[in-house]
């Protein structure tokens, strides 16, 4: 009953996994953010092969999925840093999440809550000429706090799976170990009819009618 509701919890986990993931990657390719791009795209490839292990009860699969949690909850921990500016990172300067092949921020950034974008003429020396330079301002909550509340939940629904996806593994791996215990189908298989290297030869009388002319 447990291991049921376990895998039934761990198959509802992934599923939202995959929704949260998905709800992501749409506006990260609208901010143009590379580095976060990949890592979703990874992630819902990983997500969908720890669904199909637990489905199918392959334990390798669901492993693979628990070992890439980890990394993935690295990641949305260094995505809260940088956003938050830990150390010697800095959201406004650095161009990590984008491989620093543009200038793009995230799509929170001018998008958000309440915020009201306004250009700024004439655009300084320094600002791309493909590029509009603007203010943001009145934001109800700003950009970094959003991109900070969608890794948090990130990390919240790794930590479950990879909870489950190890109590899954166990109960999976305890289950194989005590049937190999009992013989499996190896000890009483189903075995056919042996063929004897001898064969014994019966007698065999036929009566033939006599012809009385």
């Amino acid at each position: 009953m447990g291991y049921c509701s376990g895998r039934c919890t761990l198959i509802f986990i992934c599923g939202m996994q995959l929704v949260c993931v998905l709800e992501r990657q749409i506006f990260d390719f609208l901010g143009y953010q590379w580095a976060p791009i990949l890592a979703n795209f990874v992630h819902i490839i990983i997500v969908i092969l720890g669904l199909f292990g637990t489905i199918q009860y392959r334990p390798r699969y669901i492993t693979g999925y628990a070992v890439w949690l980890v990394l993935w909850v690295t990641w949305n921990v260094f995505i809260i840093c940088f956003y938050l500016e830990a150390g010697d990172l800095s959201k406004e300067t650095d161009l990590i999440l984008t491989f620093n092949i543009s200038m793009h921020r995230s799509w929170w950034m001018e998008n958000g809550p309440g915020c009201i974008v306004t250009s700024v003429t004439p655009a300084p020396d320094w600002a791309p000429e493909d590029h509009r330079y603007i203010t943001v301002s009145e934001c109800f909550l700003e950009y970094q706090y959003i991109e900070v509340a969608h890794s948090s939940l990130q990390i919240v629904l790794a930590l479950a799976g990879f909870i489950y996806a190890c109590y899954v593994v166990k109960c999976i791996t305890e289950e194989e170990d005590s049937f190999d215990f009992i013989g499996g189908f190896d000890s009483y298989g189903y075995q056919g009819p042996q063929k004897t290297s001898h064969l014994q030869l019966q007698p065999m009388y036929m009566q033939i009618p006599l012809d009385n002319n």
